[in-house]
């Protein structure tokens, strides 16, 4: 599988006429962790919160404190008014890319607490990149202006479980799942055993998935003026927690 997105730019005229469908790219910035010092930056566009969503560190903000009501059962179903939906037909500018598993107890919406226009969600089996997850990766940073994007492991993830259980088999995986093995076998922990290698494999391969992102040609220039960060996190079935990885 190729390693970056192959893309060629667009026209002025193709590159105008997307900003026009999505209204306008959001200025984003800096660092990847909490409690630093921060520029400012243009803010994103959030029609109903009180607090604008600028850079990183604040859309991090906004995820961990949606996902403390998740886990606390006191969502607040945020952004799903007459109002908000009739806005949003003029455009989006979400505040997070979140790529996670397809999994069907783990839906980035739910997770967040958050509403229309939040999140620009891309999902699948174990995380997997291949060029249609690249490329709409890109299209949040470069055409929307997304100032965050999370890469969300889970606990009890099936792709990598069946990635690990075929490498040590040597079995094969029915039809396209075998490709989902494939791509995970380089982070497969051979040091664990058992349950204990699923698991440790799940964390070593979202964080290389995140290692990918951070480092293609289109995203890294934003990741090293801190317009951007690029997170590996983990949901916990057990508990509704969302923990970032270092």
């Amino acid at each position: 599988m190729p390693s970056h997105i192959r893309t060629t730019h667009a026209p002025h005229s193709r590159r105008a006429l997307l900003r026009t469908a999505v209204a306008g790219t959001a200025a984003a910035g800096a660092g990847l962790t909490l409690g630093a010092a921060f520029p400012a930056f243009a803010t994103s566009w959030d029609p109903e919160s009180d607090e604008p969503v600028a850079t990183p560190a604040q859309a991090l903000r906004r995820l961990a404190a949606g996902n403390q009501r998740w886990r606390a059962r006191d969502q607040e179903h945020p952004h799903e008014s007459a109002a908000l939906r009739r806005r949003l037909v003029q455009g989006q500018r979400p505040f997070a890319i979140v790529l996670g598993c397809v999994d069907s107890r783990v839906p980035p919406e739910l997770v967040f607490d958050q509403g229309l226009g939040d999140l620009l969600t891309v999902r699948s089996a174990g995380e997997v990149l291949d060029e249609a997850v690249l490329g709409s990766i890109a299209y949040g940073v470069l055409e929307l202006g997304v100032p965050l994007v999370l890469v969300l492991a889970h606990q009890s993830c099936g792709a990598v479980a069946a990635a690990v259980h075929a490498d040590e088999s040597g079995g094969p995986l029915p039809a396209h799942v075998q490709y989902l093995a494939d791509q995970i076998r380089p982070s497969i922990d051979h040091s664990r055993h058992g349950e204990a290698r699923v698991d440790a494999t799940i964390n070593a391969h979202v964080r290389n998935v995140r290692r990918r992102l951070a480092a293609e040609p289109d995203l890294a220039g934003r990741v090293a003026t801190g317009e951007l960060a690029v997170l590996a996190a983990r949901y916990e079935l057990s508990d509704q927690h969302v923990r970032t990885l270092a």
